[in-house]
């Protein structure tokens, strides 16, 4: 396994060479890079742009794990507007297209909705499974995995039913984002681990607690996520990527964290 930073926790102001060059320093081997509007890396970015980032990355010796974020362009597939459910479905090629750009084999995807009101749960399910499975050939033609992120958003809730629901999408490029501070409030992560251990593609490294009726993010080790037990079931199902921090600097340093990283890779 490697240890990984999501440029989701770095400073927005860093250039892409800060980014990798930080990250370098402080002991990470990995990054997930994120489009941001307005920046060197947008889903917009030419094909030489994107390649001169990959030979940045390359040069410093820091792996392109994966891409999160779709750089300010919506991307809901579980909408019942086709429109914007074609728009999040052409969103989500571009992420697939410049995440293989920039050597990236997974990019992180939310569903990009929720259910609500007007949109009942099972609508919502069958157009993100539709979606998903038109998706699918894009993902396998690229060669970049579609890695769904259980976010709060009041879907896709339990183990069982993630499972279900990627074994229905059917394709072996649309797994599991797997981060196991996201559901602690409610399961085990070591369940979620298990049960959906066939389809993990990435590992979001984040901790979670909550005493009193507060929920907080602490450092990682210093929570109530079973570690020992989530590394276990990610070794049992042959996990062996990037475990990418979304720990930030506010909360641990980077050093600290990613010497919190090697400390779960080195758990049996």
């Amino acid at each position: 396994m490697k240890v990984g930073l999501s440029a989701l926790v770095t400073p927005k102001e860093w250039s892409f060479a800060e980014l990798v060059k930080q990250a370098k320093a402080t002991g990470y081997e990995a990054i997930e890079v994120v489009p941001r509007e307005g920046s060197e890396l947008t889903l917009d970015t030419p094909a030489d742009g994107l390649a001169q980032l990959a030979r940045v990355a390359a040069d410093v010796g820091i792996e392109i794990t994966s891409l999160c974020g779709s750089g300010g362009k919506p991307s809901n597939l579980m909408t019942s507007n086709e429109a914007e459910r074609h728009a999040g479905i052409e969103t989500a090629k571009a992420m697939l297209r410049t995440a293989k750009a920039l050597g990236a084999d997974t990019i992180l995807h939310t569903i990009g909705g929720r259910p609500n009101a007007e949109l009942f749960y099972h609508v919502a399910y069958a157009n993100a499974l539709r979606s998903l499975q038109e998706l699918a050939p894009a993902a396998e033609e690229t060669g970049v995995n579609i890695g769904v992120e259980y976010v709060w958003n009041g879907f896709l809730t339990s183990p069982l039913e993630m499972a279900q629901f990627l074994d229905q999408v059917g394709s072996p490029r649309v797994g599991f984002y797997f981060d196991p501070g996201n559901m602690r409030i409610f399961h085990q992560s070591e369940h979620w681990a298990r049960i959906c251990g066939r389809h993990i593609k990435k590992v979001h490294a984040k901790d979670f607690s909550w005493e009193k009726m507060v929920v907080q993010w602490p450092p990682l080790l210093k929570g109530q996520v079973n570690f020992p037990a989530v590394m276990r079931e990610l070794r049992a199902a042959g996990y062996d990527g990037a475990l990418i921090s979304e720990v930030p600097p506010s909360v641990a340093s980077l050093e600290e964290t990613a010497a919190a990283i090697r400390q779960l890779i080195a758990m049996s």
